[in-house]
């Protein structure tokens, strides 16, 4: 599913994405399993917690280039 990502809408960051869960808009989330639980931590709870598809990528660079960022990112998702 993580080509969606290249055609779709989408925000990166834990803040942006933490926000759009919050208002019902992420409908997919992304998170790179070598980022560190404390940023990703609170994002896959609040996912689970809205009913939000979770999609573990196994690289923050591999997730960066998939969002087209020239920078590695630990979480992404896809918005309505």
């Amino acid at each position: 599913m993580l080509y969606d990502l290249e055609n779709t809408i989408q925000i990166v960051g834990t803040k942006q994405t933490i926000k759009h869960l919050e208002k019902g808009d992420a409908k997919v989330v992304f998170v790179a399993k070598d980022a560190d639980d404390r940023v990703t931590g609170q994002v896959v709870e609040l996912a689970k917690a809205k009913n939000v598809q979770v999609e573990f990528v196994d690289t923050m660079k591999e997730l960066g280039e998939k969002c087209n960022i020239e920078v590695k990112t630990a979480v992404a998702a896809i918005i309505a």
